[in-house]
């Protein structure tokens, strides 16, 4: 995903009324304010109830479901193949994400974790705040080199703590 396909994508989502906040490795470098890294896709995280809109806006520019549950984790990917990794969450009454993950439970972004603020090509958008992408990121996968690079920026920058497994060397 190129800059100008992320530009592209706030456009479409902003004509569409639709809220996300950036993740993965584009939330962190609007975090930073600027790319630091080539990246595959983009990881947003998006109300279930603006999931439909939001496929039906993003199918106009060829995104279709390539894999995954709309309710739960689901990629959307076009003819290029350009890719996003959609995390639908349903908000409690505290603001917490509920976020069903793939394997049928549910993960928990907390809510303050709604409040990062970034900055995509000079734009402002939402993001999920430093230290719950490093949570987010600390369990459930394998990180390979872009998670260890990314995780040690925030650590950098906003003075996140590491945690495992990025603590190692």
């Amino acid at each position: 995903m190129e800059l100008s396909d992320v530009t592209d994508l706030l456009d479409r989502l902003d004509e569409a009324g639709i809220e996300a906040w950036f993740d993965g490795g584009w939330g962190i470098d609007a975090l930073l304010g600027e790319q630091m890294r080539p990246h595959t896709d983009v990881d947003l995280v998006v109300r279930v109830s603006d999931v439909p809109a939001m496929r039906a806006s993003l199918a106009i520019d060829g995104y279709e479901l390539d894999r995954g549950e709309p309710d739960s984790n689901f990629v959307l990917r076009d003819g290029r193949g350009r890719e996003i990794d959609v995390h639908p969450v349903r908000f409690d009454e505290g603001g917490d994400g509920i976020y069903r993950m793939e394997n049928g439970e549910d993960w928990i972004y907390p809510a303050a974790g709604f409040s990062g603020r970034g900055r995509i090509a000079g734009r402002e958008v939402k993001c999920l705040s430093p230290d719950v992408q490093m949570l987010g990121h600390a369990g459930g996968y394998e990180p390979d080199w872009t998670d260890f690079h990314d995780m040690r920026l925030l650590n950098s920058r906003f003075g996140t703590p590491l945690l495992p497994p990025y603590r190692e060397p």
